[in-house]
């Protein structure tokens, strides 16, 4: 088997408020290959951005990471010192943000930004830093780079400034981006520009992508393998095609079931009743049940058991849907 560029171990995540305190990853694992991509996917609050996040150590102060490790290269990013983790994020590890116009300096020109990024990690000069800065616009569809070059992200589109963060994610060639929900609020023009984007870089410097997102259809495009997550695990794993012709938990059924279909077959879009849990305290039992139609009584005993293998790919549920 591959090596995995990045691997996470039994991560669990949680969030202090006046209040309480919100587990918003429990014992999370999985692992991402080289050149693959690795979509999480869930409901808002199912704890995949937290998880995405904890990789590069960007939480807010208020998360707070009570145990699990991220290792890359045999090395754990949650125990690196805040100099040899600089080294990395951004060099070897990029992000890109989900709201692109709040993730861009509004007060400092796009090219000063992507040439920020070369200068921080490579010993060149700003002049130097400014001219490679066009072409790295210029090398992610943006018309008129020298003029974008000179903007500022309150003059750019969303596209556009989306295009600029992929920009700036891939400037240094890393080993791996994180895209958090990349083509969120983006008409779907846009959206497909982005995702060929992606993949076209993917393809050509054969950068691993860890990919957050909601939407089954950039699943279907884009990824390679898929974890599906819920009130902060992951409770399903598997090959893209497997996971969407063939889902085993009854959430991953149920969001599949909320799409529509070009055939109209299915009749009415299904909505998944009920709202995820808060995660306050761990679940002690399965914190699927107030929205499964499979209950069983092990499901309210106990959470279910971590991931294994049944009809055909990982799974954490008592009592999967088989499809023959």
């Amino acid at each position: 088997m591959t090596t995995p560029v990045i691997s996470v171990h039994d991560l669990t995540v949680r969030y202090r408020t006046k209040e309480s305190s919100v587990y918003a990853v429990d014992q999370v694992s999985f692992a991402l290959e080289p050149g693959k991509v690795l979509a999480l996917v869930g409901e808002s609050g199912s704890g995949k951005s937290t998880a995405a996040m904890s990789v590069l150590r960007l939480l807010p102060p208020e998360a707070e990471v009570l145990g699990g490790e991220v290792l890359f290269e045999g090395r754990d990013l949650l125990a690196l010192g805040d100099k040899p983790l600089r080294a990395i994020r951004g060099r070897r590890i990029a992000m890109i943000f989900q709201d692109p116009v709040a993730g861009l300096n509004p007060v400092i020109s796009i090219g000063d930004q992507v040439a920020e990024a070369l200068t921080s990690h490579l010993e060149i000069g700003k002049k130097d830093a400014k001219r490679q800065a066009v072409a790295i616009l210029s090398s992610v569809g943006l018309a008129d780079p020298e003029r974008v070059a000179k903007s500022y992200p309150f003059q750019l589109s969303g596209g556009m400034c989306q295009r600029v963060m992929i920009g700036i994610a891939t400037a240094l060639h890393p080993d791996v981006i994180v895209a958090d929900e990349p083509t969120s609020a983006l008409d779907v023009t846009i959206q497909a520009q982005i995702l060929y984007q992606l993949n076209r870089l993917r393809e050509a410097q054969g950068t691993a992508i860890l990919l957050i997102t909601h939407d089954f259809g950039v699943v279907a495009q884009m990824a390679d393998d898929v974890a599906v997550m819920y009130a902060g695990r992951v409770i399903e794993t598997g090959g893209v095609q497997e996971m969407l012709e063939r889902p085993l938990h009854p959430y991953t059924h149920a969001l599949l079931g909320t799409l529509p279909r070009l055939d109209g077959q299915g009749g009415p879009l299904r909505a998944i009743p009920g709202q995820p849990p808060e995660m306050v305290v761990p679940a002690e039992h399965c914190p699927f049940i107030p929205r499964c139609g499979k209950v069983l009584t092990a499901c309210r005993e106990s959470p279910p058991p971590p991931l294994e293998e049944q009809h055909g790919h990982p799974v954490a549920c008592y009592n999967p849907i088989w499809q023959s």
